[in-house]
C-alpha cells in the first residue's frame, strides 16, 4: 500500500513470494516487421538474414527470421510486470536458442522457480528461473535461465 492508503497494482513478485516449482506465464507479443527493423538498426545485427528480403532461396531459414537476441529482449519485457519495484539485479544466464523465430510469431514466456535462497546477508533472495519462450504453434523458441536478486517484503 502506498502512502496515500492506495494499493499499487503491478508490483512484481517479492522474494517471499516464490518458492521451488513455482510457475507461471505471461501475456503474449506478436513480432512484426517494425519490431525487426527497429531492433536490427538499434543493435546493428545487420547479418542478411534479418536485413535482406529477396533473393533468400539459398539462406538457411525460410521466412523473415528475427534474432533471437530480439526473442530475448522480448521475453524480458513480457517478465516486467513480475519484478517490477521487487526486482534488484539481474546477475546471470545461460541461452540457448531451441529454434527460429520469424515475423509474425506470437510469444510467450513460460517460468519456473528451480532456485530459492537468501543471500548471505539474509535481507533480499536470490532467484533462478527456467524460462521458456513459447511460440504459437506451442514450439520452445528460446530458453533461458536467469539468476535474479529480488527484495524481501517490507517487515510491518
Amino acid at each position: 500500500m502506498s502512502a496515500q492508503g492506495l494499493y499499487l497494482v503491478g508490483r512484481g513478485f517479492w522474494f517471499e513470494d516464490l518458492s521451488i516449482g513455482f510457475r507461471f506465464r505471461t501475456h503474449r507479443r506478436t513480432i512484426n516487421e517494425a519490431d525487426l527493423a527497429g531492433f536490427v538498426n538499434l543493435s546493428w545485427l545487420t547479418e542478411e538474414l534479418f536485413t535482406v528480403t529477396e533473393g533468400r532461396e539459398g539462406m538457411a531459414i525460410e521466412g523473415r527470421p528475427v534474432p533471437g537476441a530480439l526473442v530475448y529482449a522480448f521475453a524480458e519485457g513480457l517478465l516486467l510486470p513480475t519484478m517490477q519495484d521487487t526486482g534488484l539485479a539481474f546477475l546471470n544466464a545461460t541461452l540457448d536458442v531451441k529454434r527460429p523465430t520469424l515475423v509474425g510469431d506470437t510469444i510467450h514466456v513460460e517460468a519456473e522457480v528451480v532456485e530459492h535462497r537468501l543471500t548471505s546477508k539474509g535481507d533480499r533472495g536470490l532467484v533462478r528461473f527456467a524460462n521458456r519462450v513459447v511460440n504459437q504453434r506451442g514450439e520452445t523458441v528460446l530458453e533461458y535461465n536467469p539468476l535474479r536478486l529480488l527484495k524481501r517484503k517490507p517487515s510491518p
